[in-house]
């Protein structure tokens, strides 16, 4: 029976190795107006999911890719706000409440985003542990060659959250790590809500017709590439805004090397140079020249209402701490 109540968390994935434990985190940590829906895109989750009242499960016999599937999962939802969720997060307790309370009909929100510490490598000789990343071919301490997979699961809290990002000249997403710290953003941040100019895509909720009403994922992209400068464009051109609660979070796996179970390869989404190229290429064309036909701002007044924005303005230029 199709679950009609708050929430729909979709988490769309393909070849993740913890699917399974972002869907018990997300159910551990929502209550009873929340349900999870997975869209297994071309392959079964290992280790399997568990039934659960609150799960609806999609599964894809051959990958559609990213936009597709976060599509198919909206398109399942009944309830009134949708989420979508990568496949490797942890989440706050009582996350769902928390956005659901600020929520507003033409608003797009994004959690404050840590870094998920999902495991260590350790090593099966003396427990010698290393930070997630490639499986290690020799333990440094001892020298023993076997590792396993060590279990952490922990947001890294000792560093600052990401509260606000932004796209370049290009069209090409980029952190925004100095934003927050503007005069006026300090006195905003006091609501527990700022705006953002984008988003890195990995999870945001709005509601579910708005989602539909804004053609939801443009799989025209292709699978992957550019989901964070669609969903902003599209958020403020349509007449909304993005916004970042500071009243909650979700903690992101990123990823420094292969994360298999296993220590292989084990990017969720193959995808070629060409795609990724096709994809910013059409992401521009759309953009840029103010294409989109449901668009009833340019550009150019996303690009004024944050000014001054580094790569955009004369005076404000890139670099490794903005």
């Amino acid at each position: 029976m199709a679950f009609a109540k708050g929430l729909s968390v979709i988490i769309p994935g393909r070849n993740e190795a913890f699917m399974r434990n972002t869907v018990e985190d997300v159910l551990e940590h929502s209550g009873n107006d929340t349900e999870c829906i997975c869209v297994c895109d071309g392959y079964w989750p290992d280790p399997p999911l568990q039934d659960h009242p609150r799960l609806q499960v999609i599964h894809f016999t051959e990958a559609v890719g990213q936009r597709a599937a976060t599509n198919a999962g909206a398109a399942l939802s009944r309830a009134k706000y949708i989420m979508k969720m990568d496949a490797h997060c942890s989440t706050d307790d009582g996350f769902d409440v928390k956005l659901m309370a600020d929520m507003q009909p033409d608003w797009t929100m994004i959690p404050s985003m840590h870094r998920l510490h999902i495991f260590d490598w350790a090593c099966g000789e003396c427990g010698e542990k290393v930070y997630q990343g490639t499986k290690p071919a020799k333990c440094e301490v001892c020298g023993g060659t076997e590792f396993y997979m060590h279990m952490v699961w922990a947001p890294r809290f000792q560093y600052e959250p990401t509260v606000a990002w932004r796209f370049d000249r290009e069209m090409h997403f980029q952190y925004w790590r100095k934003y927050h710290r503007r005069p006026e953003v300090v006195e905003e941040a006091k609501t527990g809500i700022i705006e953002t100019m984008s988003c890195i895509g990995c999870c945001f909720m709005m509601e579910r017709k708005r989602f539909r009403r804004l053609g939801g994922m443009d799989e025209r992209h292709g699978s992957w590439g550019q989901y964070g400068t669609e969903l902003a464009c599209k958020s403020w051109l349509s007449g909304g805004k993005m916004v970042t609660s500071l009243k909650t979070w979700v903690a992101h796996l990123f990823r420094t090397g292969n994360f298999s179970r296993n220590g292989g390869e084990s990017w969720p989404y193959p995808i070629t140079n060409q795609q990724v190229d096709a994809a910013r290429a059409y992401s521009r064309d759309l953009w840029l020249n103010d294409k989109w036909p449901q668009a009833v701002r340019p550009l150019s007044w996303l690009v004024e209402h944050f000014k001054p924005v580094p790569d955009w303005h004369d005076g404000e230029k890139t670099s490794e701490g903005e």
